[in-house]
């Protein structure tokens, strides 16, 4: 994997000295950004040759030759959006940035068509009842439920397959037989599963507490009732680079008032909104957790993921958010089930 911080300059490096940079990492284009991190432009070999032609002295500024206008991607963008625009514009680089445009990393064609294999666990957690799902569980834990062709928990495993995780912890509970029979240790799918054995519910934290010990490197955590298209990669790679000990993905939900909201002070009236829409922030079910978390998990207790969050904020530790805008479905109930199997063709099979 390209270390592509190496390619990072600021708008008053020389331009000798980016170039340097560029050989150093192999990238073929550093990026150039201020002090708060936020991408200004990038250089290419193209570039660098162009102003030599010129006679652009190699003591001068790299922003005077920098393209100030780069194509970006945002953190949130799936594998197969990426490869499909890198593909359609020749791109061998691209610049990825988060909302506030700052530069996250540096995706590599290359890397991408061949992906790295990423040590990290991912622990997926399957014990739920489904109940809400009445009569399609009663047979059934709903990871085994099909939505399009395979079960949910299979298409969540692939989804992570295609970013290189191979090493899985399944938390298996209601019918847990029946997902370890399906699965098995994960050799038909190219991976390594093991699975967490619940004996009573320990909820969405809870169940960590039963990894085993010696893990030393961030693990991500979702739950197995979701079919999303997160980049995963791109989840993992803010995590470890703003470093704080949890970070929980979250979705933007909208809800519209279906009535005019009267502003009031006392008995004066001071203005109507009509049907106003509310805007929050709300938990998406996956996380990216540093090892250090396991410890604040207590043993054989239920703990939900929140109080895990509320504890780490007490104990006055970094804690980060991660936006989700790809495709997510929460299949919770009977509705959100037949939708899913709707949209499944449309966003995982094509």
């Amino acid at each position: 994997m390209k270390n592509w911080k190496k390619a990072v300059v600021r708008p008053d490096t020389t331009i000798r000295t980016t170039i340097e940079a560029i050989d150093s990492c192999g990238t073929q284009i550093a990026v150039v950004v201020d002090e708060n991190n936020k991408l200004l432009g990038t250089v290419s070999d193209g570039d660098v040759r162009r102003a030599i032609l010129k006679g652009i002295l190699l003591e001068n500024q790299v922003d005077q030759i920098m393209n100030p206008r780069p194509t970006t991607i945002s953190s949130n963008e799936s594998r197969e959006s990426i490869l499909a625009l890198m593909r359609s514009r020749r791109f061998l680089q691209i610049p990825v940035v988060d909302n506030e445009g700052c530069l996250v990393a540096i995706e590599f064609l290359d890397e991408l068509v061949q992906q790295t294999r990423r040590t990290n666990p991912v622990v997926l957690m399957a014990g739920g009842l489904g109940s809400r799902l009445q009569s399609l569980t009663a047979d059934c834990p709903k990871p085994l439920l099909k939505v399009g062709s395979k079960p949910i928990l299979e298409t969540i495993i692939e989804n992570f397959m295609e970013h290189g995780f191979y090493r899985f912890y399944i938390s298996v509970n209601y019918k847990a037989e029946m997902i370890e029979r399906y699965f098995g240790d994960g050799s038909r799918l190219g991976i390594e599963i093991s699975y967490i054995r619940e004996n009573e519910r320990l909820g969405t934290a809870g169940a960590l507490s039963l990894l085993p010990e010696g893990i030393n490197e961030p693990l991500l955590v979702m739950n197995a009732d979701l079919l999303t298209k997160v980049n995963f990669s791109h989840l993992l790679t803010f995590h470890s680079e703003h470093k704080p000990m949890a970070t929980m993905c979250v979705r933007e939900y909208e809800f519209q008032v279906p009535y005019g909201v009267v502003k009031v002070d006392k008995h004066r009236l001071l203005g109507i909104e009509e049907k106003p829409v509310q805007r929050f922030f709300v938990n998406a079910g996956i996380y990216a957790l540093s090892p250090e978390v396991l410890k604040l998990i207590p043993a054989n207790t239920f703990f939900d993921m929140p109080t895990l969050f509320e504890k780490i904020i007490q104990l006055h530790q970094e804690t980060a958010v991660f936006l989700v805008n790809e495709y997510w479905m929460d299949i919770g109930q009977t509705d959100d089930f037949e939708r899913a199997n709707c949209e499944y063709p449309s966003e995982f099979e094509n």
